[in-house]
């Protein structure tokens, strides 16, 4: 994940916050503040906002980092979902989720074919077996 995508995706919030922050310096020009005080009304919640933003890039960055590093170690990488951890942020929660039934659909519809592949092959051992008595008693009749 890189931080201009991040910055592109949460482009809403960032827009909000700076008006939120001019909105507060406008409602402060009609009255007499002391300019640090201005000052300490605007900076706070940009201050708050930026610790809580880059708090989350750096936790989703490096929960997407270590599943792209584990779905490329893994040779079979339907089981992805067996070695990665349950993130603490919704996203992450909502993305093992779906993948999990994914993969649990997955399971399912080779368990399906396993089964079908099994069947065939013991009719064909039946059909091999039926066919095998009319030949051996014909060549015992020669």
């Amino acid at each position: 994940m890189s931080f201009k995508a991040f910055l592109k995706d949460k482009i809403v919030y960032i827009i909000s916050i700076i008006l939120v922050v001019i909105s507060y310096e406008i409602l402060f020009i009609p009255f007499e503040f002391p300019t640090y005080i201005k000052i300490y009304a605007g900076l706070i919640p940009l201050i708050a906002f930026s610790i809580c933003f880059f708090i989350e890039y750096f936790i989703k960055k490096s929960y997407y980092n270590n599943i792209k590093d584990k779905l490329e170690e893994l040779e079979e990488a339907y089981l992805l979902t067996e070695v990665i951890n349950t993130p603490d942020f919704l996203e992450g929660k909502l993305l093992k989720e779906i993948l999990e039934e994914t993969s649990k659909s997955m399971y399912e519809n080779v368990a399906k074919f396993r089964y079908l592949q099994n069947d065939y092959k013991e009719y064909i051992e039946l059909w091999i077996h039926e066919i095998k008595l009319p030949i051996a008693t014909r060549k015992n009749d020669c």
